[in-house]
């Protein structure tokens, strides 16, 4: 029987170290506020063009873009100070140098996303609104400038989709094919005893 899959391992890899509670708690929230940025711009189809209804799903979909942001850098700040659990049974080099690829590659999402939602917002002159307070213009009136920057913004969201959907099937394969403990490290709940 491989080792990977008998209960033993199976129970140790179960039972291993998780991530800092507070890191664990931000990763959860960080997932829901994408889904919800992600689920305000695909259905704001619902309402038409110039509605209030409308209006509102784009603004709510600034505040909660730049609420990513926000979530994000508290995130580095925490996943500065926080060690990281290791992965048991430790993974191949290369699974570990795609996985570290995939992670800077989100973080540069939930960066670059917001900020550029933010640009492009500005170069069209109006104003992105962030829980209340109206968030200073970093660029001046400029609709072509505006358009392009809403094209890149509207292309790296489109990669995000299947950025998030490798990290979550990569997470659902070592935890249901590999039987190692990458998905349990992320899991809320309380920290086992080894």
């Amino acid at each position: 029987m491989d080792k990977l899959t008998t209960p033993t391992s199976r129970t140790s890899a179960l039972s291993s170290p998780r991530f800092a509670a507070g890191l664990i708690g931000l990763h959860w929230l960080t997932l829901l506020l994408i889904a919800a940025v992600y689920a305000l711009m695909e259905f704001k189809g619902i309402y038409p063009k110039g509605s209030a209804g409308r209006e509102a799903m784009a603004q709510w979909h600034f505040t909660l873009g730049m609420t990513v942001l926000a979530v994000t850098a508290v995130r580095l700040l925490v996943r500065l100070g926080s060690r990281r659990p290791p992965i048991v049974p430790p993974p191949p080099r290369w699974q570990e140098l795609l996985a570290g690829a995939v992670t800077v590659l989100l973080y540069g999402l939930m960066i670059a996303l917001p900020v550029l939602g933010w640009l492009a917002v500005s170069a069209y002159g109006e104003h992105v609104s962030f829980w209340g307070l109206t968030l200073p213009s970093p660029l001046a009136v400029d609709k072509t400038l505006a358009h392009d920057i809403k094209e890149v913004h509207e292309t790296l969201a489109e990669a995000g989709y299947w950025l998030i959907g490798l990290h979550a099937a990569a997470a659902l394969f070592h935890h249901y094919l590999l039987h190692d403990n990458t998905l349990v490290r992320m899991l809320p709940g309380r920290a086992d005893a080894r």
